[in-house]
């Protein structure tokens, strides 16, 4: 193998809780809920699926059906999908639900599996090229520096920057030309069968993850390093 793809949330990364995604927003917007309501209003949130990163809507409704289907495929797309799943949870202040997205947007929301800078770093030192490929609609670059691990990062390959999204060939073919490298050369590693899977239609290898909290997976990146030997 001369280069490895990683996908990002489930996988390099896990977003926050839900209930933790709400009470930093109601913290910094000022807004009090009792904490009963509070909790209530995060379990119907995860149902309905508006973290991004975070559960899937438990029944999606039919008038958002479209753009949850392409909502990666832009920027605009992917807000107007997530916000509309949001809208669906009454909260004290309408304005919440945009200060919501913009919170999952920010590095604080974000966790690095225990294991990912040491298989990156590892990865890199070995001389085999590190590209990311995610399904997303803005930039997570800013995550990865946070956290150090861009310096270990060659390419990325966001769904929205390009209007394709996994498991669309084409998606991964852009990062194996960043990196220069033949796809039936490479491995991609992901925690999604239905999108990171579309790899194996280049040639590429694929290995999946299981999409757990950080702490319940503190190791199962540390095999990739044996599947490129």
């Amino acid at each position: 193998m001369t280069a490895v793809l990683f996908d990002f949330s489930g996988t390099l990364f896990r977003v926050e809780s839900t209930e933790s995604w709400l009470r930093a927003v109601l913290r910094g917007t000022g807004v009090a809920l009792p904490e009963h309501e509070l909790v209530q209003a995060a379990r119907a949130l995860e149902a309905a699926g508006a973290l991004p990163g975070g559960a899937a809507p438990a029944e999606l409704p039919t008038d958002l059906a479209g753009v949850w289907a392409v909502r990666d495929e832009s920027a605009e797309l992917h807000r107007a999908a997530y916000t509309g799943l949001s809208r669906r949870v009454r909260l004290p202040d309408p304005a919440l639900h945009d200060a919501l997205y913009e919170r999952h947007m920010s590095p604080a929301a974000w966790s690095p599996y225990p294991d990912a800078a040491e298989v990156l770093r590892s990865l890199r030192e070995r001389g085999i090229g590190v590209g990311v490929v995610s399904n997303i609609g803005w930039d997570l670059r800013p995550v990865f520096r946070e956290y150090g691990l861009d310096a270990w990062v060659d390419a990325y390959a966001l769904s929205y920057e390009h209007g394709v999204q996994k498991p669309d060939p084409r998606l991964f073919s852009v990062a194996c030309e960043a990196l220069d490298v033949d796809p039936r050369q490479v491995l991609m590693v992901g925690d999604s069968r239905a999108a990171d899977g579309g790899a194996a239609a280049l040639g590429c290898r694929v290995h999946f993850v299981d999409h757990l909290p950080v702490a319940q997976r503190p190791d199962a990146l540390r095999p990739v390093l044996d599947l490129v030997v």
